[in-house]
């Protein structure tokens, strides 16, 4: 801590910057919740990154959407969408479905194609188009 005189001859005591600023508290302390404790679980945003790049390492295609995504207790599922074949007009391009799972930490364990169309076309036999 650091003395200084103010301009009337008394002394005022300052905190150093390295002093914890009490009034200034993380949402996270007011809120009743403890920072200390650990979650190993990845955050979902990473999940889906995780997929889409060891799918496309292992296919060798390239993942353009994921198009559901679920967490259970034994990890995770995904439907990703993936350019199969590239075609002129893209219209006509072939994609490709495929249902990715992964366990808890978001490691793939196993894949497969479910379903497979021209990009223009829908699929009349599915609610919603997909």
């Amino acid at each position: 801590m650091a003395n200084t005189r103010s301009t009337n001859g008394a002394t005022d005591k300052q905190t150093s910057s390295k002093a914890p600023d009490r009034g200034a508290q993380d949402d996270d302390d007011r809120d009743g919740k403890d920072e200390t404790v650990t979650d190993d679980r990845p955050r979902p945003m990473d999940v889906l990154r995780q997929a889409r790049a060891q799918l496309a390492e292992l296919t060798g295609m390239t993942a353009e959407s994921v198009l559901s995504f679920a967490q259970s207790e034994d990890g995770w599922s995904l439907e990703v969408e993936v350019l199969e074949l590239e075609r002129v007009p893209d219209t006509m391009s072939l994609m490709a479905s495929y249902e990715v799972e992964l366990d808890p930490q978001g490691q793939l364990t196993g894949y497969r194609r479910v379903r497979r169309y021209e990009r223009g076309r829908a699929d009349t036999h599915r609610p919603g188009g997909r």
